[in-house]
């Protein structure tokens, strides 16, 4: 029933049906108030200069948008660097240091699959989740970072930082309840948007490839994920950062019969403890060059 509601709510967002419209116009009038809200709650933010480079990655929308790839590429081209995001969908509160001192802490039922993906990919970075960036930031700064990324910051007003909010494609440009913008680029925030393509482009590796491999996945709108698909046999859609079992697992297995099972990176640091035989889409970006001279010119 949870994975229907959440396919269905990404529908409504992102691909509307004509009955999904009407729905959204219905609640029109408080999509007006949560808008107005966000924005006065925008109005009255004071900013607070941390003495260091912040780096925010967001989106206006709710759902996935590839902002974790983005960081990655960005947090790699600098030594001394942390990455703070919230963790959603882990099981521990507070804030937790993922990784320090290129050693890994936790395990991604405390870290959330995003963070473990940070700490994965990015050798020498520090890692953070907490619900309170500012916390997470003066952390950072004990561990000796020079520079912080914020995944998804751009709401955190009250934060002195570099704002790079990503575009993303959608027929319904409402404020939530009626669509999916948490935010809009509000009137006197300074903010730079990235278009895929044209200031970053992604590269998808397949690692460990097999003959017959079938598509686990459960990341937000796991249909972005078919430009780069291999053939495969069949595909298995979970809701975003969906706790996968063992059942699950095997139940497929069961049913299709793959040599591998093939993944995204945040479904790989959940999936690897069941020690069935994975195949890795490990996806890369490329950043343009004029998006590191904004980080460099940025003080």
């Amino acid at each position: 029933m949870k994975q229907r509601i959440v396919f269905w709510v990404e529908r409504y967002f992102y691909n509307p049906t004509l009955f999904d419209r009407l729905i959204s116009f219905l609640f029109l009038p408080f999509s007006f108030l949560y808008c107005l809200v966000v924005y006065i709650k925008f109005l009255l933010a004071k900013e607070e200069d941390f003495s260091i480079k912040v780096i925010s990655v967001g989106n206006l929308t709710v759902g996935g948008s590839g902002k974790t790839p983005l960081v990655t590429a960005l947090a790699t081209h600098y030594k001394d660097a942390a990455v703070i995001l919230r963790g959603y969908g882990r099981k521990s509160t507070g804030m937790v240091v993922v990784k320090a001192n290129k050693e890994i802490l936790c395990d991604v039922d405390q870290s959330g699959d995003e963070a473990m993906v940070y700490a994965k990919k990015l050798d020498d970075a520090t890692i953070i989740v907490s619900e309170d960036r500012k916390t997470g930031i003066k952390k950072a700064k004990e561990h000796g970072a020079k520079i912080v990324f914020l995944d998804d910051g751009y709401s955190k007003h009250s934060i002195k930082k570099l704002d790079f909010v990503l575009h993303v494609n959608t027929k319904n440009l409402f404020c939530l309840p009626s669509g999916p913008y948490r935010e809009k680029l509000w009137s006197g925030k300074k903010a730079h948007l990235l278009y895929e393509e044209k200031d970053f482009k992604r590269k998808v590796i397949i690692k460990k490839p097999t003959s017959k491999m079938v598509l686990v996945t459960a990341i937000a709108r796991p249909q972005r994920l078919d430009r780069y698909l291999p053939k495969v046999v069949a595909k298995y859609y979970f809701e975003d950062h969906y706790e996968f079992t063992k059942e699950d697992i095997e139940n497929i297995i069961k049913k299709e019969k793959p040599i591998s099972l093939l993944v995204t990176l945040k479904d790989y640091v959940k999936l690897e403890k069941f020690g069935y035989p994975l195949s890795l889409m490990d996806l890369d970006v490329e950043v343009e060059k004029r998006v590191f001279e904004l980080i460099e010119n940025y003080s």
